[in-house]
């Protein structure tokens, strides 16, 4: 798989803080990752707590490269607004996805599995994994 066709990833979180750095830990992890593309979608559009679908839409069509994009989302709203776009059909670029995974921990998986080369089934399955790593 060529560099510039890599899984997408979309971190959304009620706090833009949390998603960009999020996104520069997961890409960190991963050695750099600087042929995934990934994008944080944290926060309102003016800046607050919360989530847009406005933020949402643009990051994932940012790294969309027509091999999918894989959604994370951090917890309440931010599942829902992703549910929401995903049902208008139109909103989000085709083959995008939200995976059920640990923000954190399916963030790196995502990226790591994107970085090697994983499809967007295998980036999804990497980051749902992350739920069975347990540490106690």
């Amino acid at each position: 798989m060529s560099e510039d066709t890599r899984v997408g990833i979309v971190l959304v979180s009620h706090s833009a803080e949390v998603a960009a750095s999020v996104a520069e830990l997961a890409k960190g992890l991963a050695g750099g990752a600087t042929a995934v593309p990934v994008a944080p979608a944290g926060g309102t559009v003016s800046g607050g707590l919360g989530t847009s679908a406005e933020l949402v839409s643009a990051a994932a069509e940012t790294v969309d490269r027509g091999a999918g994009v894989a959604v994370l989302a951090d917890l309440g709203s931010a599942v829902l607004t992703v549910k929401a776009l995903l049902a208008e059909g139109d909103e989000l670029p085709e083959g995008t996805r939200l995976v059920d995974a640990p923000f954190l921990e399916g963030a790196v998986a995502a990226v790591v599995t994107s970085a090697a080369g994983g499809d967007l089934d295998a980036v999804e399955a990497a980051a749902a994994d992350a739920y069975s790593h347990h540490k106690v």
